[in-house]
């Protein structure tokens, strides 16, 4: 008979267990003096995945967690993807680890890092148009992430002479993963790990407004009516699983609700603004969860949500799959395992608008049985939220992060992979990025990008292949990753390919045909480790690709790479108009130490005649940073 003292050793030790087998064992901090509490509850329940991680792992070291704030730390165990950890702590032992790991910030930065960068009062004012367009994730409803040289302010003569006009240092931050959005002269902008959302002058980076956040905004932001006789919104989701709306010209909270449909849920896509409605992508965190062996694995799915612009409502709702119930099995250890769940939806949708959809794409199940919605391609009623087509891209790929990522993989499953000797292909072949819509030799198609290396065109009123494209061999964070861009005559795909062999890497950026997938060119990314740059890049050497949505901005494409160059491309050749190294110290406009570091998930975006770029991104052992960079062209 397991006791429940026993039960709770073994679980600390099985996940101290998975985390040496897969991400690699480092030593223990050896602080001076007799260790305090705090670093003891990390040596017994953190170190072992957290001290020095493996190259792609998905742990952050610990250099990059005692950057932290303590409001992100305690988000990240209570209710973010250590949470399967968080519970196997008391309320002391989160409370002391929360406290060792967290940064310790001189109060005069963490104060005055807005207040001394407001601009004059003459400069504060936030004008918009009066005729609106919604902009957010994609840049257009159609998730194309194409913007013209009108929308822009930039002409592809002039991305090839850019050079830095400002730069803004954000404190107690390591990653950026939010997109800004640009109206007129203003900028608005999350900076997530410091629970700040911010209208900067494009121009000048001074701040218009600034507003504390009642959770860390963690998605883009999403710019659109608040109803028809609303104001004028700026929507993101949060840490706590909530839709929070702002006033874009006062930076006054409008109103904040809960649209999943299980606490389990997270939001990760930036919802989309569709006429008088807001369309909320919902994800999960038992891919993570089932790491610690005592996790009842697992119960959460996907899922899409219609809300009331106006008021958050929920409209309507449409699940992935049913609510997970009990399987009749246990794992190793004896805690009842459950299914079926998965298939998240990690990315901003599609709409439709003149044949009435909502084009979603989904994740890998994360416990069986396997469901026909998982890695797929959904179209889903707008008006109802019935689904009405789905196209399933790899069946069976059920994975959680206590599973080997294939079957050919060394390491051995742990207790919440107990459905191992199934059928399941274990891949972690997801779809990261949104689909988009394309009309090609007159078809109207839906474009999207795998995890896997596929890219496949579907026809958009039935969901049937048209074709299919592979590049390179895929794994969990390679393939496409974050999201493609379209322009109307190429499709682009970055692919990131950390850790595959150079012989068979995609990594770089294709240009393939969007009528049949024909590769048009391609661009192959290679490491850059010289003159000081393997020191300043984390992981260099495996770090080249590309993973971070692209943008098109005139007849030029803007990608930025894990290692931190941006680059340009000359939209119909491939060939390299510029390239700009961001992983070095910045001298700030509010007096922030900076550097930059890997450019991943929502890494460029434009307007007004700058281009914006979001350098670092600490997961996945990648190089930290805290910089946004707002680049204008040469005079």
């Amino acid at each position: 008979m397991i006791t429940a003292d026993l039960r709770v050793t073994l679980v600390r030790l099985s996940v101290a267990l998975a985390c040496l087998l897969d991400l690699g064992w480092g030593q223990a901090h050896a602080a001076e003096g007799a260790p305090d509490p705090g670093q003891l509850v990390y040596q017994r329940a953190c170190a072992a995945c957290h001290q020095t991680p493996t190259p792609g792992s998905r742990a952050s070291p610990f250099v990059v967690l005692r950057k932290l704030s303590a409001p992100a730390i305690r988000t990240a165990l209570t209710t973010g993807p250590m949470m399967g950890i968080g519970e196997s702590l008391s309320r002391d032992e989160l409370d002391q680890v929360v406290t060792y790991l967290a940064a310790k910030p001189a109060a005069k930065v963490s104060t005055n890092w807005l207040e001394a960068n407001t601009c004059a009062r003459d400069k504060r004012d936030v004008s918009l148009p009066k005729t609106l367009e919604a902009a957010g994730w994609g840049f257009d409803q159609a998730n194309s992430r194409r913007m013209s040289a009108k929308q822009a302010g930039l002409k592809t003569t002039d991305l090839g002479r850019l050079e830095v006009a400002w730069s803004l240092g954000l404190p107690e931050t390591t990653a950026l993963r939010s997109q800004g959005v640009v109206v007129g002269t203003t900028l608005f902008y999350v900076a997530g790990q410091a629970n700040q959302l911010l209208a900067l002058d494009t121009k000048t980076g001074c701040v218009k407004w600034f507003a504390t956040t009642p959770s860390v905004i963690r998605t883009s932001l999403a710019l659109g009516r608040l109803g028809p006789k609303g104001p004028v919104g700026l929507v993101g989701g949060d840490s706590d699983g909530m839709i929070q709306a702002w006033d874009a010209v006062t930076g006054k909270l409008v109103w904040r609700v809960d649209p999943r449909p299980e606490p389990i849920g997270i939001l990760t896509g930036t919802p989309v603004f569709a006429g008088d409605r807001l369309i909320v992508p919902v994800s999960a965190i038992d891919v993570a969860l089932a790491m610690r062996p005592g996790y009842a694995c697992c119960r959460g799915h996907g899922a899409i949500v219609a809300l009331s612009a106006a008021t958050g409502a929920k409209l309507w709702t449409y699940e992935t799959m049913p609510s997970a119930q009990p399987l009749g099995v246990k794992n190793q250890i004896g805690v009842e395992m459950q299914g079926p769940s998965g298939a998240p939806i990690w990315s901003s949708p599609s709409v439709d608008l003149k044949r009435g959809l909502v084009l979603t794409a989904t994740g890998e199940n994360t416990s069986p049985p396997a469901t026909g919605t998982s890695d797929a391609v959904i179209a889903i009623d707008l008006a109802t939220g019935k689904m009405k087509w789905v196209f399933q891209a790899l069946a069976d790929d059920v994975w959680n992060m206590a599973c080997p990522s294939g079957r050919e993989t060394k390491r051995p499953p742990g207790a919440n992979c107990f459905f191992y000797d199934s059928n399941s292909v274990l891949r972690d072949h997801d779809f990261g990025a949104g689909p988009v819509l394309a009309t090609a030799a007159g078809r109207e198609l839906v474009l999207a990008g795998q995890k896997s290396g596929d890219i496949w065109g579907l026809d958009r009123k039935s969901g049937k292949k048209v074709w299919q494209q592979k590049f390179g061999p895929g794994t969990g964070l390679g393939g496409v990753h974050w999201g493609l861009a379209y322009d109307g005559q190429r499709l682009y795909v970055p692919i990131s390919d950390p850790g595959v062999p150079p012989e068979k890497s995609a990594a770089g950026l294709h240009a393939v045909n969007p009528a049949n997938g024909k590769v048009l060119w391609s661009w192959r990314a290679a490491p850059d480790c010289d003159n000081g740059r393997d020191a300043r890049v984390a992981g260099c050497l495996a770090h080249a690709g590309l993973s971070a949505a692209p943008m098109v901005i005139d007849q030029a494409v803007v990608a930025g790479a894990l290692d931190g160059r941006l680059w340009i491309f000359d939209a119909a050749s491939g060939k390299v108009l510029a390239m700009h190294d961001t992983v070095q110290p910045f001298t700030t406009r509010n007096g922030v130490p900076a550097s930059g570091g890997a450019i991943d998930a929502a890494g460029v975006f434009a307007g007004n005649g700058m281009l914006f770029v979001n350098s670092g991104y600490s997961q996945f052992g990648q190089q930290p940073g805290n910089v946004l960079i707002a680049y204008r062209p040469r005079p």
